[in-house]
């Protein structure tokens, strides 16, 4: 091999470098969970009395909301919580007298001042938590 082609190969081998690098970064950035958003309501469209807090992808967790019955909502603003910006979250629904769950989905938290809305519907061991806005 000529020292042309060696270093026409090491050229275009940190070119690839860099555009893999890039494509990295692009997938890091797009694995945040969509939408963004700075508060979590969640509304009791179920048969019991609940509550919710927000938790993380990384184990934090806020506290509970006071407990709520049907046809009410309860907001937690994620800026007043230690929760850091960026982190992935969702509620987790404690039923009274009854089971705790959370959704499949998650959101991001960011300080634009919009709202993620979740409905709870079911029974207090056979419900179902959803993203619906």
């Amino acid at each position: 091999m000529t020292f042309r082609a060696r270093l026409v190969g090491a050229a275009l081998a940190g070119t690839l470098a860099a555009g893999a690098s890039a494509l990295a970064t692009a997938s890091t950035a797009s694995a945040q969970a969509e939408p963004c958003v700075q508060r979590i309501a969640v509304v009791n469209n179920a048969a019991f009395v609940m509550s919710f807090s927000v938790a993380a992808s990384n184990g934090l967790e806020t506290a509970n909301t006071d407990t709520y019955p049907i046809n009410q909502s309860r907001t937690i603003d994620l800026t007043t919580t230690a929760l850091p910006v960026g982190s992935d979250v969702r509620p987790v629904v404690d039923a009274v007298a009854g089971a705790q769950r959370t959704p499949s989905s998650f959101v991001s938290y960011c300080e634009n001042g919009q709202t993620a809305t979740y409905s709870v519907t079911g029974t207090t061991y056979n419900y179902s938590v959803t993203l619906i806005g």
